[in-house]
């Protein structure tokens, strides 16, 4: 009998796979946090077992690319190593990081009803699947967006059209993908005029803006965030 892949074991076969061997801009790398950290694969596989681990579709939460703090450590989307340890068990050994996206992106988890139901409805990751770095004036390194440059989209393009369509091999509902951030969503539409991946694309601030931006506003984001995603 022929065996029939998990999502969990389709989602860590992927990231296992992630290589980005175009050309960036001077002043761009990129950073594949399953290479650079062998704990991390290891994390990141304890993880999609312990919450994707059978066969049901889930709706995509598509962000923009994983942040160095967060994902671009733990492998996990929106997940820094307080939120991996404190919500969902798994502690890492080699790093503790705290990125700001992810305590919105947990708090909101936790009153959508833990990380069980979440990861139960939803999968989420980024049409950019590895961290995207640039190089300041003086020398150092941040995180950076992959719309921030033109350039940078034009020369990614193609990745990200590949990454989305193996994305959603995996086993995702695109009859409505909720897309974080605007000018995410405005690039995500671009891609999706080229090939026809989705269906409806409903927007949600993005929780760095809302962590930067709107604090004081936060629960009425967290709030509009499970309303949205309950409906489905």
């Amino acid at each position: 009998m022929t065996h029939r892949k998990t999502i969990a074991e389709k989602v860590i076969a992927f990231n296992r796979g992630l290589r980005f061997e175009g050309d960036l801009p001077e002043g761009y790398r990129v950073l594949n946090p399953y290479l650079d950290n062998p704990e991390t694969m290891e994390i990141m596989g304890q993880f999609y077992h312990k919450y994707y681990h059978d066969h049901d579709r889930r709706g995509f939460i598509i962000g923009i690319n994983p942040s160095r703090h967060g994902a671009g450590v733990t492998g996990v989307r929106f997940t820094d190593t307080k939120r991996l340890k404190n919500a969902c068990g798994i502690s890492m050994r080699s790093a503790h990081t705290h990125e700001i996206s992810s305590v919105f992106f947990y708090d909101m988890i936790e009153q959508f009803g833990g990380a069980h139901a979440f990861y139960k409805k939803y999968y989420v990751n980024s049409p950019f699947p590895l961290a995207l770095l640039r190089q300041t004036d003086d020398g150092k390194w941040l995180n950076a967006n992959y719309y921030d440059d033109e350039e940078v989209f034009e020369r990614v393009r193609n990745f990200m059209l590949d990454s989305l369509r193996k994305h959603i091999d995996i086993g995702l509902d695109t009859a409505e993908v909720y897309v974080l951030g605007k000018k995410n969503a405005a690039y995500i539409n671009r891609l999706d005029s080229l090939e026809k991946m989705f269906g409806k694309i409903t927007v949600l601030e993005h929780p760095r803006y809302i962590q930067q931006y709107k604090s004081k506003e936060r629960q009425s984001y967290i709030d509009k965030y499970v309303l949205t995603l309950r409906k489905n």
